[in-house]
C-alpha cells in the first residue's frame, strides 16, 4: 500500500471511531478518544464524563465494545482504556454535546449558546468559540456565531492549541449543527510575550544596608586583629608631638624682650640727651625724638631739628 493511502486509511478509522463511540456513549458523556497503535496491539483511550457507563457492569459494556471495534474496522488486538475528564467544561467535545441537549429539549439558541460560552469561560479557558448553523428559527437556514476571548483560526497554532468538538441537534424543523471551539488555559499563544522585571531599584536600595552592615563588621574584625589597638596608639603620638611643638613656641619670647630691651634702651637714651640752652621763643614747642630736639613756632610752623639754620637768621 502506497504511503498517501495508508495516511488516508488511519484518517478515515479515526474519523469513524469518533463517531462510533460518539453514538454509542453519548448517556455517558463522551469527550474524545486517542488511538496509539504498538506492536502489541491497537491501544484506544476513551475520554468520558462518566468512565462507570463506559465499563458497565463487571466490564460488560466495554467487552463488547472491544469485539465491535475489531471486528469492524479490522484492527490488531484492540484495548479500549476509560479516563474520566475532570473538567468537562474545557472539553469542547463535551460542551458541544451538552449544547446540541439542550437545542432538543426547547432551549432557545442564543440562551443555550451564551450558557455554555459562560461556563467555559468561567473556567478559566483563554477563548472560546460557539458556531450554530442551520433552521435556529424560522424556515430559513442561517449561521449564529458567538465568540469570546482569544481564538486562533488559521496556522499550525489550530491543531496545537485548539480542542474543537462537534454535535447535531435533531429539531422538527430540520438539524442543527453545533460547532465549539476552545483554547485551554495553559496553552502558550504564538503571539504572547512577557516584559522582564528590572531588578536594579531593589539593589540600589538593599545597598545602604550592605555598607552598613559590612562597616560594623570590618570594626569588629579590627578589633578581633588589634588593628584599632594601633590606631589608638597613632593617636596618642600625635597629641605627644602637638605638646612638644607647644613647648618650643615659649622659647620665642626670649628674643621679643631683647627687642623690648633695646627698644627702652633706645628711649632710656633719648632722655640722657641735654634739652638745648637756647631760650624758648613765645610760641616754640619742643620735642626729642631718637636723641634729636625738634621744635616748631610761629615762623616755621612744622616740626624740625633745633640744630638747622633758618634762612631768615642768615
Amino acid at each position: 500500500m502506497a504511503v498517501e493511502k495508508k495516511f488516508v486509511e488511519d484518517g478515515f478509522v479515526k474519523a469513524s471511531l469518533d463517531e462510533y463511540f460518539a453514538n454509542q456513549l453519548s448517556r455517558a458523556g463522551y469527550g474524545g478518544m486517542e488511538i496509539n497503535r504498538t506492536p502489541m496491539g491497537t491501544q484506544i483511550v476513551v475520554y468520558s464524563e462518566k468512565p462507570g457507563m463506559v465499563i458497565g457492569k463487571a466490564g460488560k459494556v466495554i467487552r463488547k465494545l472491544t469485539r465491535d471495534v475489531g471486528r469492524l474496522y479490522n484492527l490488531d488486538n484492540p484495548q479500549i482504556d476509560a479516563q474520566e475528564v475532570k473538567r468537562p467544561e474545557l472539553n469542547a467535545q463535551m460542551m458541544a454535546t451538552r449544547l446540541a441537549s439542550s437545542i432538543e429539549r426547547g432551549w432557545y439558541f442564543r440562551k443555550a449558546g451564551h450558557n455554555a460560552m459562560r461556563a467555559i469561560m468561567n473556567s478559566g479557558a483563554l477563548g472560546c468559540e460557539i458556531i450554530l448553523s442551520g433552521k435556529v428559527t424560522g424556515a430559513r437556514s442561517r449561521v449564529e456565531k458567538m465568540v469570546n476571548g482569544y481564538i486562533k483560526h488559521a496556522g499550525k497554532p489550530v491543531d496545537d492549541i485548539v480542542d474543537e468538538g462537534f454535535a447535531v441537534a435533531v429539531k422538527k424543523l430540520g438539524t442543527i449543527g453545533c460547532k465549539v471551539r476552545i483554547i485551554h488555559p495553559g496553552a502558550v499563544l504564538p503571539d504572547s510575550y512577557h516584559l522582564k522585571e528590572i531588578v536594579e531599584e531593589a539593589v540600589a536600595e538593599v545597598a545602604p544596608e550592605e555598607s552598613e552592615s559590612s562597616g560594623v563588621e570590618e570594626l569588629v574584625k579590627a578589633e578581633a586583629t588589634g588593628e584599632v589597638a594601633e590606631a589608638e596608639d597613632v593617636e596618642s603620638t600625635e597629641e605627644a608631638t602637638e605638646a612638644k611643638a607647644a613647648e618650643e613656641v615659649p622659647e620665642a619670647e626670649p628674643e621679643v624682650k631683647a627687642e623690648s630691651e633695646e627698644v627702652e634702651s633706645a628711649t632710656g637714651s633719648d632722655e640722657n640727651v641735654p634739652e638745648p640752652e637756647d631760650e624758648q621763643l613765645p610760641g616754640e614747642q619742643r620735642r626729642l625724638v631718637e636723641g634729636v630736639w625738634q621744635h616748631k613756632h610761629e615762623e616755621h610752623d612744622y616740626w624740625h631739628p633745633m640744630a638747622r639754620v633758618h634762612r631768615g637768621d642768615n
